[in-house]
């Protein structure tokens, strides 16, 4: 059990009234991370403060005003959704890295070099966003954040969101195993045949091709036919 000494804040204001939590740093940062899926355990104290240092708890009364309810779980997920967490400067840096990361791997996957047709390498995006400067909220979303970065990084990098549609054709021996992997890429159309080959149309980012062509190919002993479609 974490000790109030180590315990952080959690807190949100409504109506010009402040509200607190103590909880345990180590599961709020896995909450926030996604990691830990419930709030069982995080509060080091069951109470709702106005000021948890000085332990001036709120009534009742206060709680159902402000929240439409005393459940003191309910409450919990309201600020933690809405109010902010004070998390330590070692988390918040682990997050930025996290957050960062997934950012770079979107635009991998989603964006090509038009001048070569190719998907940027992650170690070039990576640079592309230090030299930039640009600024990455560990708390939003990554999609929502696409748009502010690739404008700094097309400063520094040419970058262009592309698209491709790949017919294949994929014989009866290995038609079955190999369907999880093309419906995870995202089937447009199939057609099953009456030998048991199946054809798919699929459409992807382009930077996806390198990684579907390697699976494609492992899957199905480099027998499978594919044709890129306009």
């Amino acid at each position: 059990m974490t000790s109030l000494d180590s315990s952080i804040l959690a807190h949100i204001e409504i109506l010009g009234e402040r509200y607190e939590l103590l909880v345990d740093p180590d599961l709020a940062y896995m909450y926030k991370q996604g990691q830990k899926k419930d709030l069982n355990n995080i509060l080091v104290v069951e109470e709702v403060f106005k000021n948890a240092r000085k332990g001036e708890r709120c009534k009742s009364s206060e709680l159902q005003k402000a929240f439409g309810t005393t459940d003191i779980m309910e409450i919990t997920k309201r600020i933690f959704e809405k109010g902010e967490v004070q998390l330590t400067t070692e988390q918040k840096r682990k997050m930025l890295e996290e957050k960062k990361k997934q950012i770079i791997t979107i635009l991998a996957r989603e964006c090509i070099d038009p001048r070569t047709g190719a998907p940027h390498t992650q170690m070039r995006l990576e640079n592309a966003i230090e030299e930039s400067r640009v600024h990455i909220d560990a708390f939003k979303d990554a999609n929502m954040q696409i748009e502010e970065v690739v404008k700094a990084l097309r400063l520094l990098l040419p970058l262009k969101f592309e698209h491709v549609r790949i017919a294949v054709r994929v014989g009866p021996e290995y038609a079955q195993r190999i369907y999880g992997t093309l419906k995870s890429f995202g089937i447009q159309k199939e057609e099953w045949e009456k030998d048991g080959s199946i054809i798919v149309v699929l459409e992807m980012a382009a930077g996806l091709q390198s990684s579907f062509y390697d699976r494609l190919n492992k899957a199905t002993a480099g027998t499978a036919q594919t044709k890129i479609v306009k």
